[in-house]
């Protein structure tokens, strides 16, 4: 039932607020079971100090688990983010992020995920993140 990329790309112009399009996210890869997605750098992301904000990482999550839940359901559905966690382990400067959620769970009405953000180029994760949603459809 996975998404094409094309259909997930689309997933996100239709369904996210204009200030999370403007992120620039697009989704690179996909299956049952994951969702990875591209955060281009922008210096207009970088905070003082010049790395990237940590709020434009936690959006990115945010977005990488509906997709991801949106590809193991085949479509769309409503959900509401109830928790996430992030912490973060090292700065992003100058680079892409890729951001990979992994679902651990998926069923009816709730899903967790996992979530790793990795500057494009790195071995080591910039970010991890646990996410649950509520699946409201």
């Amino acid at each position: 039932m996975t998404l094409t990329l094309v259909e997930a790309d689309k997933i996100l112009a239709d369904n996210f607020a204009p200030w999370v399009l403007d992120l620039g996210l697009s989704v690179t890869e996909l299956d049952e079971h994951r969702a990875v997605l591209r955060l281009p750098w922008s210096a207009r992301l970088a905070r003082e100090g010049g790395s990237l904000s940590g709020q434009a990482l936690m959006a990115a999550a945010d977005t990488a688990t509906v997709i991801a839940v949106s590809a193991a359901r085949g479509a769309f559905v409503p959900m509401t983010t109830v928790q996430q966690s992030t912490s973060f382990q090292r700065a992003v400067t100058d680079a892409d992020v890729l951001i990979e959620a992994v679902l651990t769970k998926l069923g009816r009405r709730m899903a967790f995920a996992d979530v790793t953000m990795t500057a494009e180029g790195s071995a080591e994760a910039a970010a991890r993140a646990s996410t649950v949603y509520a699946i409201l459809g």
